[in-house]
Order: C-alpha cells, then sequence, then structure tokens
C-alpha cells in the first residue's frame, strides 16, 4: 500500500516524537502493509497513535468507531491542535451538518473522522459512506462488541455487517482490556481478514495497587483524605450519581478543587466539568464509570475506587487512568463486601429474564397508538410492565431493538426517546428471543464480580493476578503493590511442628464455634472480623453483646495480634479450609477439609505468615503490645512508607524486604529513638538493623 509521507516522518513532523513507544512501530508497519489487526495495548501505551498515524500516511479517510462523544471531541481537539484535518459526527448533529462533513469527506479534505456507533443505523448515512474513499476502519473500546467485555454497547454488534456492506475496508480493532474470550468475540464479529494480533502486555509497572478493607463509610473518607492529602491530582470512581455527589461535596468541604461527573448531567454539564478536569482547573474528578474512557491527562497521580467495580476490567482500566506519563501513581480499592449488593443490582439490571421481556412488549403492544409508536418513559414502560428495576426494562428494550421487533426515536420538542413496533403483528409468544443467550450472560457477569471479589481476598501480588486474568501466564511479582509490599505469607508449605498444627486448630475452632454444624454442612453465623475479634478476646460491644465472650475460643489466639489473624485467616481461605458464603453479610464457615483439620483427620498446606514461619520462637518473648493503646499518626506513617520505598528501590528488592507494613506501624506507634530500642520491636533483626533502622529513627524524630 502506497505511503504519502513516511511513518517516522510523520511521527516527527506531527507528534513531536524521535521514537515509537513500546509495540507501536510494530503495529503501525502492519497496518501500512494492508493488513486487519487487533491491538490490545494497556491505557497510557499510545494505542490512539496505532490507528492516528497510519490515518496520515495512507491514501483516503480513516473513521474511527468511538462510543463516547465526549470522547471524540477531546481526540478531535487534540489533532487540530497538532495540525492533523479531523471531524466528528454523531448523534448531536443535524443531518445537514453530517451531509456537509461527509462532502467534504468525499473531497479528502479530512484525514480521520470520529463517528459514533449508531450512526450506521441510517440507511442515508451508509449510502454517503459508500462514496467516501475509506483507508481505514478503526474501532477503538472493540471490547466494548462482546456480550463478555466488560462495557458491552449492543449497536457496536452491527460493526461486522457494516464492513460487509462498506465493502470489507482494511479494519483495526483497539482495546486496553479484553480477556481471550473478548478478544475472539472481537475477531469473530468484525470477521477481521487474516489478522495480526497484537498484545503489548498489561503490566503497569509504575502502578501501586492497594485494597483496603473498610467496614464503614467513616473509614473510607478518612483513607480518601490521606490519598488526596499525599497525592493531589486524582480520580475517585463511585458506583453511584449520589455517591458521586456525597463524595464530592465532602471533597469541596476539605478544601480541593474537584469535579462532579455522572450519567444524570447534560452533555452541556458534562463537557464542562470535564473540561475543567482536562485543563487543570480541578485536581480530583469525582465521578461515575462513564468518566475517563480516553481521557487525557497526564498527570493522574492517583485513583480510588471508593467501591468495588463490576469487574477486573473495569477496575483495571479505570486504575489505568492514572500515571499515564509513566512516573509513578497509585491505585486504591475501598472494599466492603456490602458493596457487592450495589453490582449485583445493576447485573440484575443489565439481565433482564425472559419473562420480563415478554411483559415489557406485551405493555408496548398494548400501549401504543395508531402508528405503533410509544411515547412512555422508560420507568413508564417498567411500572406499566411489572419491572421493578428500571434499568432491567430498559435492557429489556434493548433485546426487543437488537431482534428487530421495535425501535427508539428522538422525540420531536422533547428530552424524551419514543419507541415503535416494527412488527406489531408478532405476538408475545412469538417472539424469537435466545434464553440461553441470556442465562449466559448473566452467569458470565455474576462469574465477573466473583473473579473480582477473589482479587480482594486473594493474597497473590495484585498485578501478577490480574495478568494471569488477562491470560498472561507465568507472570512476574510487581514488587509495588500492597501484597508485595507486605512479607505476611511467605512459604506454601504443611504446618511445621506441634505449635503451627495448633495453632490452625484453633483458629478453626474459633470459626466452628461461632457457626451452626446442620445436615447439609457448616452454616456461617459472622464475618470474619468479628471471627478475629472473638480469637483476640475483645471486649467490644460486638462482642459482649451477642455473649462471644462466653465461648470456649474467646481469647484463645490474642498472642497472634489482630493483624497475624487477618492474614492466617486469608491463606485458610486460599487453602479451601474456610469459605465466604454468599449473601447480604460475607460469612464464613468451615469446609469438609477444615473440618477435617480442625479434628486432626487432615493437614493442610498454607501460605504461613512470616511471624511463624521457620520455628517457634519467631514471635519475639513478650512483646506483644496492643497496638492501639499508642497514637497513630498518618503523616509519619506515609513518611516512613517513603523512607521504606526509597531503601527498597537503592537496594532493588521489594518494599518488605526492608521491613513489613506491621513493622512500620509499630515504628508509627511507638517512635524508637535509637537503634536499640528499634531492634525489641517485631521484624527488626540485627541484620536489618545494622542495614536500615538509623534512616528511620531519623524520619521519625526529624533528623
Amino acid at each position: 500500500m502506497a505511503c504519502v509521507i513516511e511513518p517516522r516522518e510523520a511521527l516527527k513532523d506531527y507528534f513531536g516524537f524521535d521514537v515509537f513507544l513500546d509495540g507501536q512501530e510494530e503495529v503501525v508497519d502492519q497496518i501500512i502493509s494492508g493488513q486487519d489487526g487487533l491491538v490490545v495495548m494497556p491505557t497510557g501505551g499510545g494505542k490512539s497513535l496505532c490507528y492516528q498515524l497510519p490515518a496520515l500516511c495512507l491514501e483516503g479517510v480513516t473513521l474511527v468507531i468511538s462510543p463516547l462523544i465526549a470522547l471524540m471531541k477531546d481526540q478531535v481537539d487534540a489533532l487540530h491542535d497538532k495540525g492533523i484535518a479531523a471531524t466528528m459526527i454523531n448523534s448531536t448533529m443535524g443531518w445537514p451538518e453530517q451531509r456537509e462533513r461527509i462532502e467534504r469527506m468525499k473531497a479528502a479534505e479530512y484525514k480521520l473522522v470520529y463517528i459514533a456507533p449508531e450512526r450506521f443505523r441510517s440507511k442515508s448515512f451508509m449510502e454517503a459512506l459508500s462514496e467516501v474513499n475509506i483507508a481505514l476502519f478503526a474501532v477503538d473500546e472493540a471490547h466494548c462488541l462482546s456480550q463478555w467485555g466488560h462495557d458491552f454497547r449492543p449497536e457496536y454488534m452491527r460493526l461486522g455487517r457494516v464492513l460487509a456492506e462498506l465493502g470489507r475496508p482494511q479494519a483495526l480493532a483497539l482495546t486496553a482490556t479484553a480477556t481471550p474470550v473478548v478478544r475472539k468475540d472481537i475477531l469473530e464479529v468484525l470477521a477481521l481478514r487474516d489478522p495480526f494480533e497484537t498484545l503489548s502486555g498489561f503490566s503497569r509497572p509504575n502502578l501501586s495497587l492497594t485494597v483496603t478493607s473498610v467496614n464503614k463509610r467513616a473509614a473510607k473518607y478518612t483513607r480518601l483524605r490521606e490519598v488526596v492529602d499525599e497525592w493531589k491530582t486524582g480520580v475517585v470512581y463511585c458506583s453511584t450519581r449520589k455517591r458521586v455527589e456525597e463524595v464530592a461535596e465532602m471533597l469541596h468541604g476539605w478544601g480541593v478543587k474537584c469535579i462532579a461527573y455522572h450519567g444524570g448531567m447534560n452533555e452541556a454539564q458534562r463537557e464542562q466539568t470535564q473540561n475543567d478536569f482536562i485543563s487543570k482547573r480541578a485536581d480530583v474528578a469525582v465521578a461515575t464509570n462513564a468518566f475517563g474512557m480516553g481521557i487525557d491527562r497526564s498527570d493522574v497521580r492517583f485513583v480510588v475506587h471508593f467501591e468495588v467495580p463490576g469487574s477486573i476490567e473495569a477496575y483495571y482500566q479505570e486504575a489505568g487512568r492514572a500515571g499515564r506519563d509513566g512516573d509513578e501513581a497509585y491505585c486504591e480499592m475501598f472494599f466492603n463486601y456490602a458493596d457487592t449488593r450495589t453490582q449485583e443490582f445493576f447485573i440484575e439490571g443489565a439481565n433482564p429474564g425472559y419473562q420480563q421481556i415478554t411483559e415489557a412488549y406485551a405493555f408496548l403492544q398494548n400501549d401504543a397508538d395508531e402508528n405503533f409508536e410509544v411515547f412512555r418513559t422508560m420507568d413508564e414502560i417498567a411500572e406499566g410492565s411489572g419491572i421493578k428495576n428500571s434499568m432491567a426494562a430498559g435492557s429489556a428494550i434493548s433485546v426487543l431493538a437488537r431482534g428487530g421487533y421495535l425501535e427508539r426515536f428522538d422525540v420531536a420538542g422533547k428530552r424524551m426517546k419514543g419507541t415503535r413496533l416494527k412488527r406489531p403483528d408478532v405476538d408475545v409468544g412469538e417472539l424469537d428471543i435466545n434464553r440461553e443467550a441470556l442465562e449466559e450472560k448473566e452467569r458470565r457477569d455474576r462469574q465477573k464480580l466473583d473473579e473480582i471479589v477473589k482479587l480482594c481476598y486473594s493474597r497473590q501480588c495484585r498485578q501478577q493476578a490480574i495478568l494471569e486474568y488477562f491470560g498472561e501466564h507465568d507472570a512476574p511479582t510487581c514488587g509495588n503493590c500492597d501484597i508485595c509490599s507486605n512479607n505476611f505469607g511467605g512459604e506454601l508449605r504443611v504446618a511445621a511442628g506441634d505449635a503451627e498444627i495448633l495453632l490452625v486448630r484453633k483458629a478453626l475452632s474459633g470459626v466452628a464455634r461461632m457457626s451452626q454444624k446442620t445436615k447439609d454442612g457448616w452454616q456461617g453465623r459472622f464475618g470474619r472480623g468479628r471471627v478475629v475479634q472473638m480469637l483476640m478476646g475483645s471486649k467490644s460491644q460486638e462482642i459482649l453483646r451477642v455473649r462471644l465472650n462466653e465461648l470456649t475460643t474467646y481469647g484463645l489466639l490474642k498472642e497472634c495480634g489482630t493483624a497475624y489473624l487477618n492474614e492466617l485467616f486469608r491463606s485458610l481461605h486460599d487453602a479451601a479450609l474456610v469459605f465466604t458464603q454468599k449473601g447480604e453479610y460475607p460469612l464464613i464457615t468451615l469446609t469438609t477439609l477444615g473440618e477435617q483439620v480442625m479434628l486432626g483427620e487432615a493437614e493442610c498446606r498454607i501460605v504461613w505468615p512470616d511471624r511463624y514461619a521457620g520455628s517457634d520462637s519467631a514471635l519475639k518473648e513478650g512483646s506483644e503490645i496492643e497496638m492501639e493503646e499508642f497514637d497513630f499518626d498518618t503523616h509519619l506513617h506515609s513518611r516512613l512508607k517513603d523512607v521504606r520505598a526509597a531503601l527498597a528501590k537503592k537496594a532493588g528488592v521489594p518494599h518488605y524486604h526492608i521491613f513489613p507494613n506491621n513493622t512500620l506501624e509499630y515504628f508509627t506507634r511507638l517512635r524508637p529513638s535509637s537503634v536499640e530500642a528499634g531492634m525489641r520491636i517485631k521484624g527488626v533483626g540485627e541484620v536489618k538493623a545494622k542495614k536500615y533502622l538509623q534512616a528511620f529513627i531519623d524520619e521519625i524524630h526529624g533528623k
């Protein structure tokens, strides 16, 4: 394929770069050679350039299919700043304006044109495009066309047919996150011809990923303030509009310059708030997941998920908004199992059952006028159909629209859409709906939620677990996440000696005493946190009120400490000795194997927290301290983490090789004034004290 300009020349002249980022040059070369392709490149990896640069080199127009109007505008504005002829066509424009831009496309006045996928429904639009010299058909955010992707958009499903109707121009699909199943769907739906596939890797080594367990909302705000104070610029993702407004109001109260962004805002409001953030008039964006797709602000230093998102794909793509400049960035998810109820609600809304779909169709048939049109809001359709979840009503309408039974249209002079029956003669019982596909989609959506909950509970390196989820096997540990920075969890082995065997049996006995044995197995009654409190001998009202202090296992493991027991129970969970029952609250109880180990009828292999690793004397005699009795200074703790990070970077080792998190907590609370005093703290041996301890003491006392 002939080039009107050489790629490296265009890279320098238009984008100001002398060299490509990893993976970009290979992709550009294959596109210019005329191949179809699929590109999976992490957020911040420069995937936009993979189609923008070839667009300059090829004869004709590159069409870019993009799901969000705000994303289109950002991209087009950025291209104009570089002197590149580009425009967009979407539903905000009338047909005369669209026609004018198509005429200019025919005249080769544009190199790139961004198009919303719903535009291809228009027959006149497709006819007009048939006269345009299309050099490349680039599908951005291509995961949207798979029902198993985390952000499925029904209008993307048409794109395979669109390519065929346009005579199959060269096509390229791009996304930042796609599992092997989603990648297979992309290739099949678009029917790419002998495509190349480029996976640049999902690893983001500059991101530090942390999951923080929180029991109450107040704890989230305390931690959020610490993150904002330390990292300054970032994004806070919330699950609902209501939470977005609440968090933004709290940030304003702290004096933080922030914007709130959610789907309830009109287009002008969304554009204004987004521009305020991109232009750096605001430091923090509080938003639902609609925000950030394609946002190009390089200095985002943190991303906080205020609640657990619905999938690992969504989490990692949103976390990837941080650190796009390649510098260090911090990502923290606040995890409370109760928050999964919100995601369960969304899953129910996105997956209407066959009965709900037929009820919606029956209501529309009965309510339609002589033109077979219905003028009802989605809430009214939900109420009339007897569907409690209005999201499910909207999803039912989408299923019927994809089946060709109806279509939605703009109502002149009103901010609403009407519904038109396209096949009014079809009776409810004659609807051709694939029930198995509906059930399978819901199963996969629930599986995605299970996977991210599993990630939150897991003691595996966060980045390693995520890379394995996306199909990168034998991925290394990152050395930078909360798991890698904490030496809880060492060697996977059976118990070494009677003390460790007894320790596990005591912990499992605590679970058994707080569970109920039934003919079907064990039934949990309390969460892990409450079990740990009981084993620690807590005198809190939560323990005393339900008389857990009267159990024979009360205070049985108080010498271990709360932090250690929490890590031990995570290991017991990973070893399938205990499990978490699903429901309104996460209740833990014994598995069959756990009961056998508790009774001494079986042995187990677990990842042992390091305080007990190697020998029974690893816990220093007489050193157990009730840490809560000493003040905890969050700012000092943060500074000590910075000291540890600097030492780890210099030594070329993971953070926990310097000192684990619990040792830093001891430093923060006890504030040793000498090396001798510091050596009396757990986790500080003679070798580490000699190499590292003085730096922490100097920081504690401002030397």
